[in-house]
C-alpha cells in the first residue's frame, strides 16, 4: 500500500493546499532494471558512430527518478559520469535535450534560468517564459535548487540582470507571495481588484504599473480569473488588450504571459510550441525546453490543448517541423499522436 500512495504522491503536485493533478506523457517504466539500461547505454555510446536510437529509447521513456538510478549504475560500470559521456557522444539539439532529461524538472528550469542570464546580454524570452508560467510551488522549488546548484540567490541574479518595471515584476513573482486559493469567493475583493486594475491603467494617463504588479503577483489564480472577468464590466478592453495598450517590450510580454497562464497554462505552452516550430529555423531551444520541462508535469494536457486549438496534433507538428534523431527524441517525449 505504501508504494501505491507514494506513487500517487508523485503524480500530484500540491497547489496551494489543493493538489494540482499531473498529466505526464513520461511515466515510470515497468520492469525497470537500471543496470541493464546502463549497460545498453554504455554499449550504444561505444558503438562506432554512436547508436543514438538506443539512448533515445531508454532515456525518453524513463522517469527522472529512474534516470537517476541509471546514471548511478552507469558510473559504477563505465567509471564516468553519464552526462559527461552523453555530452561527448551527442551534439546539437539532441545533446541539449538528453542533458536536460538528466536533471530534475526544477534543476532543469534553474539551469535554463541561469543560462538566460549568463554572459553578455540577457535572454529575456526564456526568463519571461519560466518565471511567468511556473506556479508558486514550482518557483519555490526552483529557487531552492538554484541556490543549491549555483550558490547564489535567484532574485539577486534576476535583479542584477534586468531593470525598471520589468525587473520589479519578475522580482515580485520570484518572491512567491501569491495567495493560496481559498474556498471562499470574495466578490468585494474581486470587484475592488478589477476596478484597481482599470483605474491604474486604461482609465488614466500613463500606467500605475506597481498596482498591476502587486495584484498580479499576489492574488491566487482562481481569484485572478474572476477579476479578469469582472474587469470587462469596467473597461472597454479585456485584460490582454489593456496590457497591449498600456505597456511595451518585455513588460508587455511578461504581463501577457501571466494572464495567458492564469487563464489556461497548458494552452500557453501549446501556443508557444506551435509558434516555435513554425518560426523560420524552428526555435529548437524553446521546443526542447517545453518538452523536457513539462513531459513529467502536464504535457498530456498540453497535447490536447494543442490539438483543440491548432486542429492538428502536436505529434504531427513535431514530425513536420523537426528532423533526425532530435525529432525521434521529441516524438518519444510527446508520447503519441492524438
Amino acid at each position: 500500500m505504501a508504494l501505491v500512495s507514494e506513487f500517487l504522491g508523485q503524480l500530484t503536485l500540491s497547489y496551494g493546499g489543493e493538489a494540482e493533478p499531473k498529466f505526464p506523457t513520461v511515466v515510470p517504466a515497468r520492469d525497470f532494471d537500471p543496470g541493464r539500461d546502463a549497460t545498453r547505454i554504455e554499449t550504444a555510446i561505444k558503438t562506432k558512430g554512436v547508436d543514438e536510437q538506443t539512448v533515445i529509447d531508454i532515456l525518453t521513456r524513463r522517469s527522472t527518478e529512474q534516470r537517476r538510478e541509471i546514471a548511478f549504475e552507469y558510473e559504477r560500470i563505465a567509471k564516468k559520469d553519464l552526462s559527461v559521456a552523453l555530452k561527448g557522444a551527442l551534439s546539437g539539439s539532441l545533446e541539449a535535450l538528453m542533458l536536460g532529461l538528466m536533471k530534475t524538472t526544477a534543476q532543469y528550469d534553474a539551469s535554463e534560468l541561469k543560462a538566460s542570464m549568463k554572459g553578455l546580454g540577457t535572454d529575456e524570452e526564456t526568463l519571461i517564459e519560466i518565471v511567468c508560467s511556473r506556479n508558486n510551488e514550482e518557483l519555490l522549488e526552483i529557487k531552492r535548487v538554484y541556490k543549491d546548484m549555483f550558490k547564489k540567490d535567484l532574485d539577486k541574479d534576476v535583479a542584477g540582470d534586468t531593470s525598471g518595471d520589468f525587473a520589479k515584476l519578475l522580482l515580485a513573482l520570484v518572491q512567491t507571495k501569491r495567495d493560496e486559493p481559498s474556498n471562499v469567493v470574495d466578490y468585494e475583493k474581486i470587484d475592488e481588484d478589477a476596478r484597481c486594475l482599470y483605474e491604474a491603467g486604461v482609465q488614466r494617463k500613463g500606467t500605475d504599473v506597481a498596482t498591476w504588479i502587486s495584484i498580479m503577483s499576489q492574488r491566487s489564480v482562481p481569484h485572478l480569473q474572476k477579476v479578469f472577468d469582472r474587469y470587462k464590466s469596467y473597461s472597454p478592453y479585456d485584460m490582454k488588450e489593456s496590457i497591449r495598450k498600456e505597456v511595451k517590450g518585455d513588460l508587455e510580454k511578461s504581463f501577457l504571459t501571466l494572464v495567458e497562464c492564469f487563464e489556461n497554462r497548458q494552452l500557453y505552452f501549446a501556443n508557444r510550441l506551435n509558434e516555435a516550430m513554425k518560426s523560420k529555423g524552428a526555435k529548437e531551444k524553446v521546443v526542447t525546453r517545453i518538452m523536457v520541462s513539462r513531459c513529467e508535469v502536464d504535457l498530456m494536457k498540453i497535447r490536447s490543448e494543442f490539438k483543440k486549438t491548432h486542429k492538428r496534433s502536436l505529434y504531427q507538428t513535431i514530425a513536420e517541423h523537426t528532423k533526425g534523431d532530435y525529432q525521434k527524441a521529441l516524438l518519444s517525449l510527446c508520447g503519441g499522436d492524438d
